[in-house]
């Protein structure tokens, strides 16, 4: 990984908490930025739903594309594990396998006031065995309002304790799976991003 462009950044008094999230400052460059923008053009969209598969809840709204484990992605998703295995070992140090899901690209639209309500990221079956949650940023801050990714950190209420995560094309956030988290209505423009869930194996 190249240090000199791939920034970190992290609270060191909760460096051995177990609700921290880890976060990589302009981890894509702008080449790659387009690139992607480019390869995503060209698969099918899907409809957004949760873990029971019905799109018509109110939870989340989104349009999603699927990017599939081939050649032609294999830079993308190794660059991915490389970015986890170095922030699991800084941070939770999880017993991280294998990344055995695709890559789900996802767009926030304003004109139905796109968002996904208050959520964890495991559930029954395979997304039991997620450990960290990747969300890389691809739309700039300026090219949307509202849409922030936040987490909640614990409270009396999902108002309190919450983390609002920087915005920017190239951005990369990671987290346990298990943490609660949630994108926030976007009121104006689109908000970009994709994201990939680690693990294959029972948590530990």
């Amino acid at each position: 990984m190249e240090e000199d462009i791939i920034r970190y950044s992290f609270d060191q008094d909760h460096h051995d908490d177990a609700l921290e999230w880890f976060y990589f400052d302009k981890a894509f460059s702008k080449e790659e930025l387009n690139k992607i923008e480019r390869d995503v053009a060209l698969l099918e969209y899907h409809r957004a739903s949760v873990f029971d598969g019905d799109p018509t809840l109110d939870v989340r709204k989104s349009n999603i594309k699927w990017i599939p484990q081939t050649k032609k992605w294999d830079w993308l998703y190794h660059k991915l594990m490389d970015l986890a295995t170095s922030a699991n070992n800084e941070m939770w140090k999880f017993d991280l396998q294998s990344a055995p899901e695709a890559i789900q690209y996802t767009e926030y639209n304003a004109s139905e006031l796109g968002k996904y309500d208050w959520h964890q990221d495991i559930g029954a079956g395979y997304a039991s065995k997620r450990k960290i949650s990747i969300t890389v940023q691809l739309s700039e801050d300026f090219e949307y309002e509202g849409g922030d990714l936040c987490f909640w950190r614990g409270g009396n209420s999902l108002e309190e304790g919450v983390d609002y995560t920087p915005r920017g094309a190239g951005n990369v956030v990671l987290f346990p799976s298990y943490l609660m988290h949630s994108v926030k209505p976007v009121t104006k423009g689109i908000r970009k991003s994709f994201v990939l869930w680690l693990g294959g194996s029972h948590l530990k």
